[in-house]
């Protein structure tokens, strides 16, 4: 007997033990359902795959309604684009030339955007999973630098979230295959119009011992659509999905078909937005359609400084304070800042980034520094998902949210809500206070926002529209003489030298302080260090 058949036979005996009492109503036995997707798409003839073409990443997190388009603004295309999928090594690269200097040299594509980080210099660019580890190279010869905690968790996931990376983690301890079944009618465009439903199977399994990831089977044993949720400091648990057509399934040779063609989402295919105001989706996807089975190089071993920068998963709680002036700090240490003001009774930050362990450590750090005084306030710039993971821990700490008012639905509906986070929970899910459900802690601002105690003023105004972002607002500090802003100049980076200016968002922060007739001499950023106005406005004319 082959090796297929003796696959096949353990399946249903596992089947068979696992079913032994009877299904519920509405179950079936994920075992024969599996062995026929293996057999019909040749799982067992495959150790390893390359694929490569061409492909798009989607900005997930960038500017959410850009235009009338519902999805993420596109990066750069994906040139030459290359993945090596080793499921018996557990390992995973992928390769493509992209423009450089538009993008974090992190960011692969999807989740991950993170401003204030060092933006790629060259057109290779590599990343790479084995096992536990994940990094990325910017440029061919480049030092291997660890991705993100959350990062390295998705990448590895990646290799699992393919038609025959799932079948194969579905036969691997921990993976407790559940099935359903219902009628479904194809969505239109991407796959056509469906006169009649077809009766699909929809096998769940864990992966990586915490993912629970179902995958929809066809009646010609061929899986369409593979989903998930990831965690996400914004939107929680996030929808993350592929999906693959039939026409898009090639014969590469010994049984072996492979998918040529992806599509990815992240967050709710909602085109008319009716179940969240959350509009992006579309965050991977090309034509892939040079596929080799079985021909793949030895896996890249785990560099010893990826290994050694375990530790520096904790950077973001790394809070460095900088007294800027009287009762009022920089909140810095790592890319992205906050700063906090002292008034009479409160104190009021602008900025909550990243996700709720900076804020947290943010918070810890203005307790020291103000003790006796509630954060009463939180400014938001405006609506970047690395400028917004911490709104849920200043409202868990009773903090009222100040932001734009175009971004009010998005945060009362998708973000600052009662929906359970299971893959990651928040202060705000495990404690949810009753401010939450009353809503009063929000204020929008349309055009100008004062804060005053009748000795300190903070004024808060709408940059009108930017290219790069909609609800943009800045912070004035009138007798410090001290700007506020996020995205529209990051200050130099020391070890960068000085800043490249003149860019659009660079303009727009210009006019604006001439329009207002903002008397400015220090410029605080958010990403990078605090600049000298008269710096600034050197750059620009220059």
């Amino acid at each position: 007997m082959n090796r297929r058949c003796w696959l096949y036979v353990f399946a249903v005996l596992c089947g068979s033990s696992a079913s032994g009492q009877s299904l519920p109503p509405g179950f079936v036995d994920p075992y024969p359902v599996l062995a026929a997707a293996r057999a019909a798409i040749g799982t067992d003839q495959l150790q390893c795959v390359s694929i490569a073409g061409s492909a798009y990443g989607g900005k997930v997190g960038q500017q959410r309604l850009h235009g009338y388009e519902v999805d993420w603004p596109r990066g750069e295309p994906l040139q030459n684009y290359r993945r090596v999928m080793n499921w018996q090594t557990g390992t995973m690269l992928e390769q493509f030339e992209r423009t450089p200097g538009n993008n974090p040299a992190s960011w692969k594509y999807g989740l991950g955007w993170k401003g204030g980080t060092p933006v790629q210099q060259e057109l290779q660019q590599a990343f790479m999973v084995n096992g536990a580890y994940a990094w990325h190279r910017d440029g061919e010869n480049a030092v291997p630098v660890a991705a993100a905690a959350a990062d390295a968790e998705r990448w590895q996931l990646d290799l699992w979230i393919n038609p025959h990376g799932f079948l194969k983690a579905a036969m691997l301890p921990g993976a407790n295959p559940r099935a359903t079944w219902r009628w479904e009618l194809g969505e239109m465009g991407r796959d056509g119009a469906t006169v009649n439903p077809e009766k699909m199977t929809v096998v769940s399994i864990y992966v990586l011992g915490k993912f629970r990831v179902d995958a929809t089977i066809n009646s010609q044993n061929l899986l369409q659509r593979i989903h998930t949720w990831v965690p996400d400091p914004v939107l929680g648990d996030t929808n993350y999905e592929h999906e693959f057509t039939n026409d898009s399934y090639l014969d590469i040779g010994d049984g072996i078909r492979f998918p040529s063609v992806w599509h990815s989402h992240t967050g709710w295919d909602d085109n008319y937005q009716a179940q969240s105001t959350n509009a992006g989706h579309n965050a991977f996807g090309g034509s892939l359609a040079e596929i080799q089975a079985n021909v793949c190089p030895d896996p890249v071993a785990v560099p010893t400084a990826v290994i050694e920068a375990s530790a520096a998963t904790q950077a973001d709680t790394v809070v460095a304070t900088t007294a800027v002036a009287d009762g009022v700090w920089l909140l810095g240490g790592g890319s992205h800042n906050s700063v906090a003001i002292e008034f009479a009774n409160y104190v009021a930050v602008v900025e909550a980034p990243l996700n709720e362990a900076r804020n947290l450590a943010v918070i810890e750090a203005i307790v020291q520094l103000v003790p006796d005084k509630p954060i009463r306030f939180l400014i938001n710039t405006h609506q970047h998902h690395d400028h917004i993971g911490g709104l849920r821990t200043y409202m868990h700490i009773g903090a009222t949210i100040i932001t734009h008012w175009k971004n009010y639905d998005f945060y009362t509906r998708d973000v600052l809500n009662y929906a359970q986070r299971t893959l990651d929970p928040d202060m705000l899910s495990l404690w949810p206070p009753t401010e939450l459900a009353e809503g009063y802690q929000y204020e929008t601002v349309r055009e100008n926002y004062v804060l005053t105690d009748n000795q300190r003023t903070l004024e808060i105004s709408y940059v009108h529209p930017l290219a790069h972002v909609e609800g943009m607002l800045i912070a004035y500090l009138p007798a410090e003489k001290i700007l506020i802003e996020a995205d529209l100049f990051d200050g130099p980076l020391v070890e960068a030298g000085p800043a490249v200016a003149g860019s659009p968002a660079n303009n727009s922060l210009y006019s604006h302080v001439q329009r207002l007739g903002l008397d400015v001499e220090t410029i605080i950023p958010i990403h990078g260090h605090i600049t000298p106005w008269s710096e600034f406005v050197g750059l620009i004319t220059r």
